[in-house]
């Protein structure tokens, strides 16, 4: 820190921009500063670092701006650089967890005691402490520093005048900004809902600035987030189907709540007699809206918003179901198990496939390959009925038809 940097030393424009800073800080409700200083009790020697070399100069409080600025007037930059213990130190300067807790770190040196600060990380996450790492300086090795990407991010400085606009930058960001939570809230409005992707668009635009995934913290309430409260969000939650909302606005230094019904139950399909794994698709569109929503195999289980949906199951013949997704429920679809047919001819064949309903009708299922001389079908049990004739014979009255059944998990073989 010693370092010339346009005609003073890198501590020097430090110590000015920092005073600026603290000054600047002075206005916000509700916010508490310390400051915590490494380097300066110890000098180095040919045999001697003082890696124990961090001290709270100034405890977290408010109203403490003129203590801060006195106190950094008299600081020198003459020791090592415990970056690693001091963040863990910096852990405990908080009066409590239950804050938005953040650290502004600046260093134009890099760890010079071997701590790893991942593991310092853990520390500092289990203690809920949120880490802005700010970097300042020419040289620096930032190799080393992203590892602090297991804590936080950071930023790098290599003049005076960018030093200025990073450190207005991290402050506006890391402190200035509002908090926001999201509450994906059930039927009956408990912010329960989460593990569901989020898009935040500048209001009327295209122009994505956040992306988050819904989180509960550990007491079970949506995460906090940090966002720029110059700008009005478009919001999007990726629910199936999605929830949009439009033209939020949110109020500066204060935390702001954004509420979005999003109750959820579970959509689940499953064979009722299957002795194997089939592989067979289920389309799910809203009641009344034909757009596809989500297709979802028989055996897995998908989240829908609370309503009705219309299934249609492609199974042969196809299936169609309503069902009704209610909060917190499963709604459990079960078809029974497919089998299958297999035909041969003795020259190639024209025809189609039929069901028998249950009132002696009977329903086209699907169509056979043009000029086939064999085929393979995976059908749902049944009565069925194929009506063929060869190709090449040129009267409907050479018209053939073969009824047959299809029972669970077996092969019926026909020959025509």
């Amino acid at each position: 820190m010693n370092a010339k940097w346009d005609g003073e030393t890198r501590i020097q424009t430090a110590k000015t921009l920092l005073s600026k800073t603290v000054d600047e800080l002075d206005d916000i409700p509700n916010l508490e500063v310390g400051l915590r200083v490494y380097g300066h009790q110890s000098a180095i020697t040919p045999t001697f670092e003082d890696c124990n070399d961090t001290k709270l100069e100034v405890p977290i409080a408010s109203g403490n701006s003129a203590a801060i600025k006195s106190r950094i007037q008299g600081i020198q930059a003459k020791g090592t650089t415990p970056i690693a213990r001091s963040l863990e130190a910096a852990a405990s300067d908080f009066p409590d967890n239950t804050g938005r807790n953040i650290i502004i770190l600046i260093t134009d040196g890099i760890e010079a005691c071997d701590n790893d600060p991942c593991v310092i990380a853990k520390k500092l996450k289990d203690k809920e402490v949120n880490v802005t790492p700010f970097v300042i300086g020419l040289g620096l090795d930032l190799s080393y520093l992203e590892k602090f990407n297991c804590i936080g991010n950071y930023a790098e400085a290599e003049t005076k005048d960018a030093f200025e606009k990073v450190l207005e930058s991290v402050i506006a960001k890391a402190v200035l900004n509002t908090t926001v939570q999201i509450n994906l809230n059930t039927v009956d409005g408990k912010p329960l809902e989460t593990n569901v992707d989020m898009f935040l668009y500048e209001a009327g635009t295209t122009d994505l600035k956040y992306t988050y995934t819904h989180t509960l913290n550990r007491k079970g309430n949506p995460d906090t987030l940090i966002l720029d409260p110059e700008l009005k969000y478009d919001l999007v939650v990726n629910t199936t189907p999605r929830v949009e909302l439009k033209d939020i606005t949110i109020e500066k230094f204060k935390h702001n709540t954004i509420n979005v019904e999003a109750g959820q139950g579970e959509i689940q399909f499953r064979f009722t007699n299957a002795n194997k794994p089939y592989q067979i698709d289920a389309r799910i569109s809203q009641q009344g809206k034909p757009q596809t929503l989500n297709t979802q195999k028989i055996g897995e289980t998908d989240k829908y918003l609370v309503g009705w949906y219309d299934v249609e199951i492609l199974t042969l013949p196809r299936i169609y179901v309503a069902v009704k997704v209610t909060q917190s429920g499963l709604e459990t679809i079960s078809i029974k198990a497919p089998g299958f047919v297999n035909y041969t001819a003795g020259s190639a064949i024209v025809g189609q496939i039929f069901i028998k309903n249950d009132n002696g009708t009977w329903d086209w299922v699907c169509n056979l390959d043009d000029g086939s001389l064999k085929g393979r079908f995976t059908l749902q049990p049944g009565g069925y009925k194929i009506i063929y004739r060869v190709k090449q014979t040129y009267k409907s009255e050479y018209t053939l038809e073969k009824e047959f059944r299809i029972n669970s998990n077996s092969t019926t073989t026909l020959k025509l």
